[in-house]
C-alpha cells in the first residue's frame, strides 16, 4: 500500500478509466476528481461510458462534481498529457468523431499503444463482444434498468453504512461475485476478447464494458479490464518499466479528511 499527502502526486506513464458514467446519479464522481487530482500521467486512455448518454436522456442529472471532471480531464489535456476517448456504447454518439481531436482530446473508437516495454496493446471499449448485443438495443435498455435499481439500493444502503461507520460497499458487486451465471458470462466474455486480441497479434488487450476489474493471463495474451467508478472505482496504469497494474481507489482507500485537505490512500495491484 502506498500512501502520500496532499502535496504529492502518483506518477504514471499511462492510466487507463471507464465506464464513469457521468451524467447517472449512481457515478462515484467525487472518487474519481480525487483520483484524478492524485495522480499524474502521460497519457489517459478514457475507454467509453464516460458519458451516460443513455442515462441523461431517460433524466437529466449533471451535478457540480461531473462538471469538475471534464473540467479536470480537459485540463490535463491542456497541460502535456495525451488523453484518448474511446467511446462505448452509452456514449457511442461520439464514435461518429473517429479521428477528430477536440479541446486536445483525440477520438478513437480503437487504439493500438506500445508499452515502455515494447508491448502492443489493442484497446477498445469492448461492448462490440458482448453477446446482448446481438439482440439489439431494447434488451440491453432493459438490462440497464435492472442494473440502474441495483445501483440505486446501493445509494440507499451505501448512506445508511456510511451514517454507522461503516466503509462502502458494493450491492451489485455482491450480486454478481454470488450469481453463478454472471461470472460464467464475464469470463466468456474475457476468453472472446483475448482470443480475438491473440488473432490480431496483440500482447496485451484493455478493455472496460463488464465492470469487472481483472487482470488475467489468457492463451499467452495479457487480458485486463480497467474497471468502473459505479460499484469498484478502479484504474489500470502502467509504470514507467512497462509494468501494468491495476489500482483500487475505494471508499477504504480514501482519506481522512481534515478540513479541506485530502490525503489519498492507494492500493495497486499488480
Amino acid at each position: 500500500m502506498t500512501t502520500i499527502d496532499n502535496t504529492s502526486q502518483l506518477k504514471y506513464r499511462t492510466i487507463w478509466i471507464s465506464d464513469v458514467h457521468l451524467g447517472f446519479k449512481g457515478c462515484k464522481a467525487e472518487f474519481l476528481l480525487d483520483f484524478l487530482r492524485s495522480t499524474e500521467t502521460e497519457y489517459l486512455f478514457l475507454v467509453g461510458d464516460i458519458i451516460d448518454i443513455w442515462s441523461m436522456k431517460r433524466t437529466m442529472f449533471w451535478p457540480q462534481s461531473h462538471n469538475d471532471v471534464i473540467r479536470t480531464i480537459l485540463g490535463k489535456a491542456k497541460h502535456g498529457t495525451k488523453v484518448i476517448y474511446i467511446p462505448g456504447n452509452h456514449d457511442e454518439e461520439f464514435r461518429t468523431y473517429d479521428g477528430m481531436v477536440f479541446g486536445n482530446v483525440e477520438i478513437h473508437n480503437e487504439y493500438t499503444y506500445t508499452t515502455a516495454d515494447n508491448r502492443t496493446i489493442h484497446i477498445l471499449h469492448g461492448d462490440k463482444y458482448d453477446a446482448a448485443m446481438q439482440y439489439g438495443k431494447i434488451t440491453e435498455f432493459v438490462g440497464s434498468l435492472s442494473y440502474d435499481f441495483i445501483l440505486f439500493a446501493t445509494r440507499i444502503l451505501d448512506t445508511l453504512r456510511h451514517r454507522l461507520g461503516f466503509p462502502f460497499w458494493s450491492l451489485a458487486k455482491y450480486i454478481k461475485s454470488k450469481v453463478k451465471n454472471a461470472m460464467i458470462l464475464i469470463r466468456k466474455f474475457e476468453n472472446i476478447v483475448a482470443a480475438d486480441a491473440k488473432r490480431h497479434g496483440y500482447d496485451v488487450v484493455i478493455c472496460g464494458h463488464i465492470h469487472h476489474a481483472d487482470i488475467r493471463s489468457i492463451d499467452n495474451v495479457m487480458y485486463c479490464n480497467d474497471g468502473d467508478w459505479l460499484e469498484h472505482c478502479t484504474a489500470l496504469v502502467e509504470q514507467e518499466n512497462g509494468t501494468i497494474e491495476l489500482i483500487h481507489w475505494s471508499d477504504q482507500q480514501l482519506a481522512i479528511k481534515n478540513d479541506t485537505q485530502i490525503y489519498p490512500k492507494v492500493q495497486q495491484v499488480a
